[in-house]
């Protein structure tokens, strides 16, 4: 197997992790500002940011969309064929309520699809990757890297959310279809539980960032799964828009889900 973007791209995401881990272990108050949407940011944030700008550039010449980078203006980011989407800490809310369940998300997108995803559990050391044409892989500490599957399931739903923003007309989508059982999980984590198996599908109605569901989506696309603008499953969700804000998308096993 060619995993030489997981041997790059691990590394440099243990040691955003590792940077993360300093502060999250550290006594103090961790949330220091606020950003213009309201939501929190924390000195983990840009630490992780600073290591991971450093690893990537330090290997690539891609240029760098990230949520702790200065805004790249449309104009010049339209021209970018391959570029990194990073979300230096996903789940920054789980971060400050110390409950474990945030993320370190890197994401190769090339021509608006993610063609690579890893993501990090720092607090569990595990470690998630997509990679277009290999496959998913999910590896625990210095263990081997283990192949995931999405489910195969053909009705009896499980649906796994957000613990931070449940909505009403998820839970409604949910009814529709006919979901059996539902659980929730804090950050990218549920992408990772999608692509392995762990739930059927993934519904958000908004409101989430590229840099948040990018990487999650390359490995639920590498597991056998896809990432949709739409529950209907007709369009599939791509990246490098004009507004970064994303719509509602669905991250789903199958297709066939009604």
């Amino acid at each position: 197997m060619n995993n030489e973007l997981i041997d790059i791209i691990g590394p440099i995401l243990k040691d955003a992790g590792e940077k993360i881990m300093e502060i999250y272990n550290a006594d103090e108050n961790i949330a220091v500002d606020h950003k213009d949407d309201n939501s929190p940011l924390t000195l983990a944030d840009l630490a992780s940011n600073k290591e991971i700008v450093s690893g990537l550039e330090s290997s690539f010449d891609y240029p760098i969309v990230s949520e702790e980078l200065e805004s790249i203006s449309f104009e010049e980011r339209k021209e970018f064929k391959k570029f990194w989407c990073v979300d230096p800490l996903d789940g920054t809310k789980e971060f400050i309520n110390r409950n474990g369940e945030f993320t370190v998300n890197i994401a190769l997108i090339e021509n608006g699809v993610p063609t690579f995803g890893g993501i990090y559990v720092p607090v569990k050391d595990v470690f998630y990757f997509g990679i277009h044409g290999l496959g998913a892989f999910k590896k625990e500490g210095e263990d081997e890297l283990k192949e995931l599957k999405v489910n195969t399931n053909k009705g009896d739903w499980i649906a796994v959310g957000s613990k931070s923003h449940a909505k009403p007309e998820e839970q409604a989508y949910y009814e529709e279809i006919g979901v059996k059982e539902t659980f929730s999980v804090g950050s990218s984590l549920k992408f990772c539980m999608v692509a392995e198996g762990s739930a059927d599908l993934y519904y958000r109605s908004g409101p989430t960032m590229e840099w948040d569901i990018a990487a999650g989506h390359a490995i639920v696309r590498a597991a056998g799964g896809e990432v949709y603008k739409n529950t209907d499953c007709t369009e599939v969700f791509t990246y490098n828009k004009e507004n970064l804000l994303n719509g509602p998308f669905l991250a789903t096993s199958t297709s066939k889900l009604k």
